[in-house]
């Protein structure tokens, strides 16, 4: 089910960036998290921040087992010169069809290569991946010699 909405997650951001939003949100899960916060360290959004169906949170709340459904992560998106820093968000992964790959594959992405069925990286592409350290990015999995399951690519302004 995760992967469910993580697609609505790529194509909710893609639509906000296209139609020029300035701070949308979505459902808070460990996964949207992680990847968000990936964004985050990139450069692709500007702010995060925990909140509620109502709005971002002015006090901090602990997030607990009651109040997990209404609680909502609110992502600030970024522009440049009016553009939008992100411009396309992919799902990798398919519910019905997880993609995995090893090292020696993120390398050939990293590098250019196509590797088993996977489109090879951009200039400015990010690739996330589930791996057993947690969300990591394709290069980052690459420094820490880490395979993971590929989660979803983001295109970002060149």
């Amino acid at each position: 089910m995760s992967l469910h909405n993580l697609s609505y997650v790529c194509s909710h951001l893609k639509n906000c960036s296209t139609a020029r939003v300035p701070i949308t949100s979505i459902q808070y899960t460990k996964l949207h998290l992680g990847v968000i916060l990936g964004l985050y360290r990139h450069g692709i959004i500007s702010h995060v921040q925990l909140g509620s169906r109502k709005g971002p949170d002015t006090d901090p709340v602990q997030v607990t087992s009651e109040n997990i459904s209404t609680r909502r992560l609110w992502v600030t998106l970024k522009y440049h010169n009016a553009e939008p820093v992100l411009k396309n968000a992919l799902l990798e992964s398919k519910p019905s069809k997880k993609k995995t790959m090893k090292l020696p594959g993120l390398k050939r992405l990293i590098e250019g290569y196509w590797a088993e069925n996977t489109k090879p990286l951009d200039p400015g592409d990010l690739l996330f991946l589930r791996t057993d350290k947690g969300i990591l990015e394709a290069r980052e999995a690459v420094e820490l010699q880490r395979g993971g399951q590929l989660l979803c690519r983001f295109s970002s302004l060149r």
